[in-house]
Order: C-alpha cells, then sequence, then structure tokens
C-alpha cells in the first residue's frame, strides 16, 4: 500500500508540532513558518496554519456519533492497542471516544477511539485483528 498525503488547517504551528512529535509518535518532516509535514505511520500529513479551525458536524455510525470531517489510521490491532494504551496514561488527551469496539461480531468489526489535535480537528484510529476484514461487507 502506498502513503496517503493529508493537508489539514491548524491554528497554532507549535502546540500541532509538540502534540502530533511527543503525543502520536510522529516524525517531523519540512516546514516553514505556515506549514509542517508529519509522517503518521509511515503518510504524509501536513499542518497548514489558519486561522479558524474548520467547521464540523456528525454522522451516527453503529453505535456512536462520528465527527465529520476528521482523519486518521488504520492500525494492525496490537499497534492500535499500544497506542490506545500510551493515550489512555495521558491527562492531556482530548477525547472525542474512548476506546471501544464497534461492529461487534459482524464483518468488519473494529477497534477504534477518537481524540482531538490542539486546533480542534478530529482523528480517529482503528484498529483490525485482520486487514482483511477493513472493507468487509
Amino acid at each position: 500500500m502506498t502513503p496517503f498525503h493529508l493537508a489539514f488547517p491548524v491554528t497554532d504551528l507549535e502546540k500541532t508540532r509538540a502534540f502530533y512529535r511527543d503525543v502520536l509518535g510522529c516524525t517531523v518532516g519540512r516546514s516553514s513558518d505556515h506549514w509542517i509535514d508529519f509522517s503518521l505511520f509511515g503518510h504524509q500529513i501536513v499542518a497548514h496554519q489558519r486561522d479558524a479551525p474548520a467547521g464540523e458536524s456528525k454522522t451516527h455510525v453503529d453505535t456512536i456519533d462520528v465527527p465529520v470531517p476528521h482523519f486518521g489510521v488504520v492500525l494492525p490491532m496490537d499497534d492500535w492497542r499500544a497506542l490506545a494504551d500510551r493515550l489512555e496514561a495521558r491527562g492531556d488527551i482530548d477525547w472525542i471516544e474512548k476506546p471501544l469496539t464497534r461492529f461487534a461480531g459482524q464483518p468488519g468489526e473494529q477497534a477504534t477511539l477518537f481524540i482531538r489535535d490542539p486546533s480542534g480537528n478530529a482523528l480517529e484510529f482503528k484498529g483490525f485483528a485482520s486487514m482483511e476484514s477493513l472493507f468487509a461487507t
């Protein structure tokens, strides 16, 4: 699978750098006074300075209301559990949804969690026991 690229708005580059680097463990790439590249589990995401965060709505999926827009990464279950444990151990995470299982006992069963970055962007991290079930119907 090839890496994806995502550009997203942020309101404070230094808080963004600290969050993605220190909280999520991203590698910091190129940057300027207006943007920062990060490697998010091997995918290129770029934080662009903006005066105000983007708007958001919600949609109901399985048992929870999901913020739209949001972005994140699908991980093997062991990697997801390590990330979830690391985030739960911190006292400074802005949780939207703490770790839970969605679609239990159904095709596509997954672990998920939702958090916000310092600019209010919603991030989702999913864990699958088998990546073959990612697109199961």
